[in-house]
C-alpha cells in the first residue's frame, strides 16, 4: 500500500481562474514565455451540431466513439447496465441496481459504512466497461467500484483482488474514484475544477459533458464567424487547434493532453502554450513502470510511445489510429506494415511462427499488454523487441515466455540469439535498471544515460531523478550541468531532484530558470529556490519571479485537493524554515486521506523535529497499527525514545527495526548506541559486528565498534579498528585523531 499512494502525486487535476495576463514590466521576450492564463468562456463552444453542416464525415466517424461517449447524463438510451432489481457481490458487499420513477439506483456502501440508495446521474465510458456517477455533497461526484462489462454483459469490481474499507481514500466514495479530480478534466470539454479549499466544496463546470470536436479543436466560435465572413476564401490561422499542419511530435502532444500519467502544472486548459505549459509527465519509475519502460501500473500510452522508436522517427498516433472514430486504420499486421516492408517483416522468416496466427502479429510481439480496471486491456506503446537477457539479468517482463508459458527466460534467450543473433543496439534500460536500483556502478550509468541523446528524453530525465537516491555530494555536481540541457523534460527532473535534495548552496543556478520557456520548468525552478530570501532576489529577476510565484501558487491551488499537492505545500514552506505551516500542511493530506502513512511517517518526524513529542508518538503508534510490516517506522520510533530517554523501548523498537529491515545499517548503529547507553557493552559489540558482517567497510559501524573496545578495556581491539578507518578513509582528520589518541603513550 506504501507504494500504491505515490501514484496520488501524478493524478490529473483541473480548475478554472478568471484573470487576464499582467504584462507590465516584463520585456518582449518575457512576454512570449508568460502564456495567457483567460480562461475560455463556455460561450465560445458551439457543440458538435455546429460542426456537422461542414464535417459531416468526420462527425459520422467520431459519432458513437470512445470521445462521444466518454460521459454522457443517465438515460434509458445511454445506460447499458442491468438495473432491473440485480445484485453483485464482492469483497464482502452486495451492491443492489434498481429503477425508481424512471431512474436508476444503486443501494451499496456509503462513506459512513452503512447502506444507502444512490440515484446514477451519469454514464461514464461505454467500452469494454461503463461506469456509473453519483453526486455527493458540497459538488462531489463519485464513480461507482461497481461497472458494467459491456462484452460480457455483467456488473464486475474494479479491483476484485483489493479489499478496501469505507475510511479509505481508495474508497469509491472518497478521493481514489472521485470525478471531479480524478476524472473530469479529460472526459469533458472546457473543464473547471472550481474547488473550494477552505468549504471542501466543488462548483465544477464544463462547456460540453463529452470530449467534443472542440475539445480536440478548440472553440469553435471563431472559426464559424470567419467561416461565415470570408466563405470560399477562408483559410485556418489560428481558430482551428489540432490541424493537419502540426508536425508528427506536436500531434502527439496535443493528444497526451488526456492521454498520459501527469501532475497539473496550470488551473486549467485554455489551448495556449504548449503541452508542457499545463502538465509534465509521469517519468520511468516503480511502481508505474517497470524499471525498463514497460508499462506496469496504467500509464496512459504518452510516457510509453515517446520511448519509442516510432516516436523518435515521425509516427504519431494518427498513423495508427483514426482521429475522429478512434479505430485503428487498418486490421491486423497491415497496420505495421504501412511503414514495414511486409515482405520482409510479415513472414515466418523474421517472427518464426505460422503465418495468420496469433502468434505471427506482430503486436503480440511488440506490443505486450496489461488488464487495467478489470477488463480493460491496453497495449504497450513503447514498441519494443523482447529482451529475454534482460528478464534474467533483472527479473523484467518479455513477450517469448508471455506467450510460451511451459519455457523459462533462459530458452527464450538462446533461441533469441539462434534466430536473430545479439542485440544489435543498447537499450537504455541497461543503464537505468543498475542506476534506479542502485547497484554497483549505478550512478555512473545514470550519468551516461543522462548525457546521451541518443537515449529518449523521458529515459534521461528518469536517470537525472533516479540520481537523488546517491549521496548528495556525489551527484549535485553532475545534476547541475542538466539545467542547461535542450530537453525540458531532463530540466524538469533536474530541478524536482535538486528540489529534493535541498541544495541551497546552488540557488544562483535555478534563477534563470525562472524564464525558461515552459511553465513547468519554470514552476519546478521556483520550488527549488525556496530557501532564497524573496528580499534577496537580485534585481534583474525581480519581475519574472513575481510572475513565478503566481503561476507557483496557482499550481498549489489546483493540487490543493490531492494529497500530493498538500505535501508539495508542505515541503514548499519547510523549505523556507516554516516548520509550523509544514506540519499543518502535512495534517491537512492526512484528513484528505487518514490512511497515507508516508504522509504519515513525514508528520511524525516533523513533530519530533518541533519537540511535539506526544503527537509524534501517537503517529507513530498509528502507523505501528495499520502496517505493522513498515520497518521503518520501528525505527523513527525508537529513536523518538531515545530522545525521550526511554532507552529499553527505543531498544525493542530498533530489534524490530532490524527484522524488517536487515540491510539497513543505520540501524545497526543506532542500537548499538542505545546498548552503549545502557553500559551493555557485549550487546552493544554484537550489534556492530552483526551489522559489519553486511558491509566490512561500513565507517559509521567501524567508528563505534572502536569506540567500545576502547571503552570496554580491549585497546588492542580498538586500535585495530582505528588503524582499518585510517586505512579506508584517509582523508578523514577524525579517525587519524582516534588513531593517534588510541597509540598515544599512558
Amino acid at each position: 500500500m506504501q507504494y500504491y499512494y505515490y501514484a496520488v502525486f501524478f493524478l490529473i487535476l483541473s480548475s478554472c481562474i478568471k484573470k487576464k495576463p499582467d504584462y507590465v514590466g516584463l520585456t518582449e521576450v518575457e512576454k512570449d514565455i508568460f502564456v495567457s492564463t483567460i480562461q475560455i468562456p463556455d460561450s465560445d463552444f458551439l457543440g458538435d451540431k455546429a460542426c456537422v453542416e461542414c464535417h459531416s464525415k468526420a462527425f459520422e466517424e467520431w459519432q458513437g466513439s470512445h470521445h462521444d461517449k466518454a460521459m454522457d447524463k443517465a438515460t434509458d438510451t445511454t445506460v447499458l447496465g442491468d438495473f432491473e432489481d440485480a445484485k453483485f457481490s464482492s469483497q464482502g458487499i452486495t451492491s443492489h441496481f434498481f429503477k425508481r420513477d424512471n431512474a436508476y439506483y444503486v443501494n451499496t456502501e456509503g462513506p459512513d459504512g452503512n447502506y444507502h440508495d444512490y440515484r446514477i446521474e451519469y454514464t461514464f465510458g461505454v467500452e469494454p466497461l461503463q461506469q456509473y456517477i453519483v453526486k455527493f455533497p458540497n459538488g462531489h461526484y463519485q464513480c461507482l467500484r461497481t461497472a458494467w462489462d459491456t462484452k460480457k454483459n455483467k456488473w464486475f469490481d474494479l479491483y476484485p483482488d483489493f479489499k478496501i474499507v469505507h475510511t479509505e481514500w481508495l474508497h469509491w466514495s472518497r478521493g481514489g474514484l472521485n470525478w471531479n479530480n480524478m476524472c473530469a478534466d479529460c472526459h469533458s470539454t472546457n473543464v473547471r475544477k472550481n474547488f473550494n479549499i477552505k468549504e471542501q466544496r466543488y462548483d465544477t463546470k464544463y462547456a460540453l459533458i463529452n470530449v467534443s470536436c472542440e475539445a480536440c479543436h478548440g472553440p469553435g466560435k471563431t472559426h464559424v464567424e470567419r467561416v461565415s465572413e470570408f466563405g470560399e476564401a477562408y483559410e485556418v490561422s489560428g481558430d482551428l487547434k489540432m490541424t493537419s499542419s502540426l508536425s508528427s511530435m506536436e500531434l502527439v502532444d496535443e493528444c497526451a493532453r488526456c492521454h498520459m500519467r501527469r501532475e497539473q502544472i496550470s488551473e486549467f486548459y485554455n489551448f495556449e502554450g504548449s503541452m508542457l505549459d499545463h502538465y509534465f509527465p509521469q517519468l520511468i519509475a516503480e511502481p508505474i513502470y517497470y524499471p525498463d519502460g514497460q508499462i506496469l501500473d496504467e500509464d496512459y500510452v504518452y510516457g510509453s510511445f515517446i520511448q519509442s522508436k516510432m516516436y523518435h522517427n515521425g509516427v504519431s498516433c494518427n498513423n495508427c489510429h483514426d482521429p475522429h472514430s478512434l479505430k485503428l486504420r487498418f486490421e491486423g499486421n497491415t497496420l505495421c506494415a504501412q511503414c514495414h516492408a511486409p515482405n520482409i517483416y510479415d513472414t515466418p522468416a523474421h517472427h518464426f511462427h505460422p503465418v495468420d496466427t496469433e502468434s505471427s502479429k506482430c503486436i503480440n510481439c511488440h506490443m505486450t499488454g496489461k488488464y487495467y480496471m478489470g477488463n480493460d486491456f491496453r497495449r504497450d506503446h513503447s514498441f519494443r523487441i523482447p529482451r529475454p537477457d534482460q528478464s534474467m539479468t533483472y527479473g523484467t517482463p518479455n513477450a517469448c515466455v508471455e506467450c510460451h508459458t511451459d519455457k523459462d527466460n533462459e530458452w527464450a534467450w538462446r533461441v533469441y540469439v539462434d534466430q536473430y543473433g545479439n542485440p544489435k543496439t543498447k537499450h537504455f534500460s541497461d543503464l537505468l535498471i543498475p542506476g534506479l536500483r542502485g547497484e554497483n556502478d549505478g550512478l555512473n550509468k545514470l550519468i551516461e544515460l543522462a548525457k546521451d541523446t541518443i537515449y529518449p528524453d523521458i529515459a534521461r530525465a528518469s536517470a537525472v531523478r533516479g540520481m537523488v537516491h546517491y549521496p548528495a555530494n556525489n551527484v549535485i555536481d553532475e545534476m547541475l550541468t542538466f539545467l542547461k540541457d535542450e530537453s525540458p523534460l531532463v530540466k524538469g527532473a533536474t530541478l524536482d531532484a535538486l528540489g529534493e535534495i535541498n541544495a541551497s548552496d546552488y540557488l544562483n543556478y535555478f534563477l534563470p530558470l525562472l524564464e525558461d520557456e515552459k511553465r513547468s520548468v519554470r514552476v519546478k525552478a521556483f520550488f527549488a529556490l525556496a530557501p532564497l530570501d524573496e528580499d534577496l532576489v537580485p534585481e534583474q529577476y525581480r519581475i519574472v519571479y513575481d510572475k513565478v510565484k503566481k503561476e507557483f501558487e496557482t499550481y498549489l491551488n489546483v493540487t490543493s485537493d490531492f494529497v500530493g499537492g498538500q505535501v508539495k505545500k508542505a515541503d514548499h514552506l519547510l523549505k523556507k524554515g516554516d516548520l509550523t505551516g509544514a506540519i499543518k500542511g502535512y495534517e491537512e493530506a492526512l484528513k484528505i486521506d487518514n490512511m497515507n502513512n508516508i504522509v504519515r511517517t513525514n508528520l511524525a518526524n516533523l513533530y519530533y523535529r518541533n519537540g511535539d513529542f506526544v503527537d509524534a508518538e501517537t503517529a507513530f503508534k498509528t502507523i505501528i497499527g495499520q502496517e505493522p510490516q513498515y520497518g521503518p517506522t520501528y525505527y523513527s520510533y525508537g529513536l523518538l525514545l531515545a530522545e525521550l530517554n526511554r532507552i529499553e523501548e527505543a531498544i525493542y523498537q530498533m530489534d524490530q527495526a532490524i527484522t524488517l529491515m536487515p540491510e539497513n545499517l543505520r540501524v545497526y548503529y543506532n542500537l548499538s548506541l542505545l546498548y552503549d547507553k545502557m553500559n551493555d557493552l557485549d550487546n552493544a559489540e554484537a550489534i556492530a559486528v552483526k551489522g559489519l558482517k553486511k558491509n566490512p567497510q561500513e565507517e559509521s559501524l567501524l567508528y563505534i565498534l572502536a569506540y567500545i573496545y576502547s571503552k570496554g578495556n580491549q585497546p588492542d581491539k580498538a586500535k585495530n579498528i582505528a588503524q582499518r578507518l585510517v586505512e579506508l578513509y584517509p582523508g578523514n582528520s577524525n579517525y587519524r585523531a582516534l588513531y593517534n589518541q588510541l597509540n598515544a603513550p599512558n
